[in-house]
């Protein structure tokens, strides 16, 4: 089991103003599986962590399929 206790979690909302992209996009990303995510409820938290490492992999073009 993951331990959270220290980690930082964004809304969906956070993370397409901090990507740039539509709200849909980060959505997608997560149904994928490309973008992890915990499920509250109903919405979804992205570990921020998670975010960097997602952007820095785009950047360099070695993103991992993790699907």
């Amino acid at each position: 089991m993951a331990n959270f206790a220290n980690t930082d979690f964004l809304t969906v909302a956070e993370v397409a103003e901090q990507m740039r992209v539509s709200k849909m996009t980060v959505y997608r990303l997560i149904h994928s599986g490309e973008l992890p995510a915990v499920r509250f409820g109903r919405s979804f938290r992205v570990p921020e962590v998670a975010v960097e490492e997602y952007l820095k992999a785009a950047v360099t073009g070695h993103r991992s399929e993790t699907a």
